[in-house]
């Protein structure tokens, strides 16, 4: 993958280092919704299957998702929603989710997406949070949101007394007349391309959980800076698998719209269990898999696997964010599946999803997160004097483009600490550029373990873990302590034959890092606690350890 020729471009004034995408600009079209962004030409494959349910085979040809869009859209209305009220969308991966979602948009409504796993306390904080008005859900959820007190619209086969079904409803609509279209000319009606048309909840691992308000232009500047390197002869050519949950950024935007934009195919799994997995990546002919760490994690220590004869495979390459992989890790997948391409990328939901990627043109270097994106502009501070930093040099990233959220709802202290007044995203995370202008992530400043002033990263400490044989899984929180500040401590699973003993373990760590990286504790577990998005609950992690301590003195 060597060394590239055009460098990413870097402006200097007064010492500050700003960094932009080596690529020219790309153009965000002006006053075109998100809907009707990613529908664009979509007559021309009417026929072609868009969504497909792995398990089921179930699918929506694109013909049969425009039209359900359109339709979703017109009953909305005709229930009353108004332009810029909120629907929460409490759903497994399912083949209507994205028909469910961008029929929200294009009514003027905001879409919401809701982790159904969760606990219903936790969807009513969300709908309280979010002034919700209405909520989309099925059977299998549906108690979770019954007393929410909202009209409640269910997918599936089954009806349920006192909730609106999905078929009659797009029935209901189709016969209702065009008396129901008149709203749409109101004025004040019509969607603006500077209107909220989603409010996801940014994750609750490192603090309480937000709601973020993304408009139209946000994510039609994000599409139109991630696939500014598709070109025409890939349209229609890919088939990517819908397994992280559609209700995360990543899931609606970087899956759902990114293909429909492409009018190629969502193979959608409901959940993630490794055979299915395998199945749906064989039998559907999978090209392109976004994954999580934990996924690739199994695919390389699972026995599992081996059950599957790989030669099938059509899959070219698998796209992992949410979580930093362990080089180990990647090394070991590549040896096991040479013909697959790793591509590491970098986004956030304030972000309107991905901020930093590779692209067909252009592979960044082994575990980089990619290059900065056409209409991106990145700047490394230290984050402690807020001074800009050179190449080379790890600070927290700062993002500066169009699709920088316009902030979290009803929460202006929180976004005042996020955006700052000259407009940059403050994202939490550490990195540097490299020479060539790929980016590589440290870790999250808030997970960073402060060692007797040292700084060691959580991710490092998990990938050396990882390299040990009996090692199947493996966490690193920061421990108080009365003389270092913070102590590097490991939550880690071991697989069913391994023999060794916490000591072990510490030595391990030991012999391959500096003294003040080293693991002082190790507690064995059956399993490490992760969000959806795959990212390591350490929060969770670290109470469980401090209570186990104490328990222990």
């Amino acid at each position: 993958m060597g060394t590239h020729v055009v460098e990413c471009s870097e402006k200097q004034e007064e010492g500050e280092h700003i960094f932009r995408s080596r690529y020219p600009p790309v153009q965000v079209p002006d006053n075109v919704t998100l809907p009707d962004f990613v529908l664009y030409n979509v007559e021309l494959y009417a026929d072609r299957l868009a969504f497909v349910d792995a398990t089921t085979g179930k699918g929506y040809t694109y013909g049969e998702v425009a039209r359900d869009i359109r339709r979703f859209a017109k009953a909305l209305r005709s229930l009353g929603l108004r332009k810029g009220r909120v629907v929460l969308v409490v759903l497994p991966n399912v083949p209507e989710y994205a028909i469910v979602a961008l029929g929200i948009m294009a009514a003027g409504g905001v879409f919401s997406g809701a982790n159904p796993a969760a606990h219903s306390s936790e969807i009513m904080k969300q709908v309280e949070s979010a002034d919700g008005k209405l909520i989309i859900s099925d059977l299998p959820t549906y108690h979770k949101v019954k007393d929410c007190g909202l009209p409640v619209i269910i997918l599936g086969e089954v009806r349920v007394e006192g909730t609106i079904h999905w078929d009659e409803l797009l029935e209901a609509a189709d016969r209702a007349s065009s008396r129901t279209d008149h709203i749409t000319n109101q004025e004040d009606e019509i969607v603006q391309q500077s209107d909220l048309c989603a409010l996801p909840f940014s994750s609750g691992t490192t603090g309480l959980s937000k709601g973020v308000m993304l408009t139209h232009r946000n994510l039609v500047a994000n599409l139109c800076s991630t696939l500014f390197s598709i070109s025409p002869e890939m349209i229609g050519q890919v088939t990517i698998l819908g397994l992280i949950p559609f209700f995360h950024i990543y899931g609606i935007t970087g899956i759902c719209c990114a293909t429909i934009r492409n009018k190629g195919k969502v193979v959608v799994m409901r959940r993630y269990e490794l055979r299915a997995f395998l199945n749906a990546l064989i039998t559907h002919e999978v090209s392109f898999a976004p994954i999580v760490p934990p996924i690739i994690l199994a695919l390389v220590k699972n026995p599992i696997v081996d059950e599957f004869d790989l030669k099938k495979l059509k899959l070219r390459s698998i796209m992992t964010a949410a979580a930093p992989l362990a080089p180990e890790i990647l090394n070991e997948f590549e040896k096991k599946f040479p013909d697959v391409q790793v591509q590491e990328a970098y986004g956030m939901t304030e972000h309107s999803c991905i901020t930093l990627s590779h692209s067909n043109q252009h592979i960044a270097k082994r575990n980089s997160v990619g290059f900065i994106l056409p209409n991106m502009e990145v700047k490394f501070v230290d984050p402690d004097t807020g001074r800009y930093l050179p190449k080379n040099t790890p600070g927290e990233i700062c993002v500066k483009s169009q699709c920088v959220m316009k902030g979290y709802y009803k929460n202006e202290t929180e976004t005042s600490l996020t955006i700052d007044t000259e407009g940059w995203l403050h994202t939490g995370d550490i990195g540097y550029i490299d020479d060539d202008g790929d980016i590589f992530l440290v870790d999250r400043i808030k997970e960073l373990i402060k060692y007797k002033g040292f700084q060691v990263a959580p991710a490092e400490l998990e990938g050396i873990l990882l390299t040990h044989p009996s090692v199947e899984d493996a966490a690193v929180v920061g421990l108080p302590d009365e003389e270092a500040g913070e102590i590097p401590a490991a939550w880690v699973v071991l697989n069913s034959k391994a023999k060794e003993s916490h000591e072990d373990i510490i030595n391990y760590v030991a012999s391959t890092v500096a003294q003040y990286k080293r693991v002082r504790v190790v507690q064995f577990v059956d399993s490490i606690p992760k969000s959806p998005s795959g990212k390591i609950m350490r929060r969770l992690i670290k109470e469980k350890m401090l209570e186990k301590l104490r328990e222990g003195t």
